[in-house]
């Protein structure tokens, strides 16, 4: 427990999950849209199609496509939301893991957050680009910025965390 403890407070821990979600996402960018699609389970899930009337009234435009149930169906208006939730919740834990990881060596919180944010947002950039080279996956500049504001948000809420601990 104690050598746990330690590699928490030298950032090591972080270094490593953050290591590992990089390598969840590149596993992830490696598989097809039908592979990882979840469209079975969203219609088994939710065969009354629960809200369906209040979420049709719900239409924007996203990467030069249209979102909307009348469009694409209840069952991809749903997937895409998921999609988008883990696209913004991975690059959220990556941002955050990067800072607690590097601020401990660097002590230095503004250029820890500008070099854990670009990190992360390189990434991003990088795992858009295996998509392009995975058949059936569409790489989109939309979900580089949307994965670079989940890295910026974790790294915003650590740097807050930093101040509020260092005036206890």
């Amino acid at each position: 427990m104690e050598f746990l403890k330690k590699q928490r407070k030298n950032g090591n821990f972080y270094l490593v999950f953050a290591l590992m979600i990089m390598a969840i996402l590149f596993y992830s960018s490696s598989q097809t849209y039908g592979q990882q699609s979840q469209l079975s389970r969203i219609d088994a899930w939710f065969p009354n199609q629960p809200f369906k009337e209040v979420l049709s009234g719900i239409e924007f435009t996203y990467g030069g496509s249209v979102i909307s149930i009348d469009h694409s169906g209840y069952s991809k208006f749903i997937e895409f939301f998921l999609r988008k939730g883990a696209h913004f919740g991975t690059y959220f834990l990556l941002g955050g893991s990067l800072y607690l990881g590097v601020f401990p060596k660097m002590k230095i919180w503004w250029l820890t957050g500008i070099l854990a944010w670009l990190s992360a947002t390189g990434y991003a950039g990088l795992d858009e680009f295996h998509q392009m080279l995975t058949g059936d996956r569409s790489p989109m500049f939309e979900d580089v910025m949307l994965d670079s504001m989940g890295a910026l948000t974790a790294v915003v809420i650590c740097i807050l965390f930093t101040f509020i601990k260092k005036r206890k």
